[in-house]
């Protein structure tokens, strides 16, 4: 195969199931359940898929060793990598904070001279260094909690999803967040194009609209339809087909999938019929 696609995956973590369905999604060939392959190759696509560590994947990127891949946005920034974001992908969201036992500094500008525990060293440093604090890192692996009770550092910067876990340790949360991470697709920060990765993209952002959107069809009086319109005004806007039944006219529009039983609702009360409600499988838009 010629100019084949190199394409880096989660093989392990938050990452990796969704991002493999994902990428099934747009049409690409997985490995089955189970299955522990580190290269598969999809000829119908002319692509090959490498599965790593999704913290090696922006180094693999960033060196050209590989064309794209998928991790976390704050792995990305921890990695250092000459590798830049192509788009976010709306999974593994996670919040990136400080924390520290109450009363030890009200922000960041109060770190000067404290111990910062973090598992993501390069992207702590580049935050302090931007702010021009003066903190000393200490690169932990693993979970960091308990870095403070034990003597390790005055605070942590970690992910923090409900902060249960801080509170357990007696720990609240510092100052706004250093960073809000998704999965993100990525690639060599300047390199030429590459074959396979604008239809890549393409297909991926199809898969957001997928998933973010619904199909809305119904049936409503002529003199309505601007009324409905505004309640369902589309991507661009619905399309409106003639019926057999004077007077009325069939709807077509996609709407947000989270609204789209208030849109429902809204319709019924001016007078749409026949509502109906399909899942968007694949598009472009």
């Amino acid at each position: 195969m010629n100019n084949v696609l190199r394409i880096a995956v989660p093989n392990k973590g938050a990452l990796a199931g969704p991002a493999s369905e994902m990428l099934r999604e747009a049409g690409y060939r997985q490995r089955s359940d189970g299955a522990r392959d580190l290269v598969l190759r999809d000829p119908d696509n002319n692509v090959e898929f490498f599965f790593l560590r999704p913290r090696d994947i922006a180094v693999y990127v960033g060196s050209g060793t590989l064309d794209v891949g998928i991790t976390g946005r704050d792995l990305l920034l921890d990695s250092a990598a000459p590798a830049r974001e192509l788009l976010g992908l709306d999974f593994a969201h996670s919040t990136f904070r400080f924390a520290a036992r109450p009363g030890t500094a009200a922000d960041v500008s109060g770190f000067g001279g404290l111990r910062v525990a973090t598992s993501y060293a390069g992207l702590l440093s580049a935050y302090l260094a931007e702010r021009k604090v003066d903190a000393e890192v200490i690169k932990l692996d693993g979970a960091v909690e308990t870095a403070v009770q034990l003597g390790v550092a005055d605070v942590i910067a970690d992910v923090v999803e409900t902060g249960t876990t801080l509170r357990q340790a007696g720990l609240e949360i510092v100052g706004e967040p250093i960073l809000q991470s998704e999965a993100v697709l990525i690639s060599r920060a300047a390199s030429d194009p590459v074959a396979g990765v604008e239809q890549l993209v393409r297909r991926v952002k199809g898969v957001l609209v997928a998933r973010r959107y619904v199909m809305m069809d119904y049936d409503i009086r002529t003199e309505h339809v601007d009324e409905a319109s505004a309640l369902a005004p589309g991507l661009e806007s619905p399309t409106v087909s003639p019926l057999h039944r004077e007077g009325w006219v069939a709807v077509r529009v996609m709407v947000p999938r989270d609204a789209a039983h208030r849109i429902m609702d809204e319709l019924w009360e001016i007078g749409a019929r026949a509502i109906l409600v399909t899942d968007i499988h694949a598009c472009r838009i």
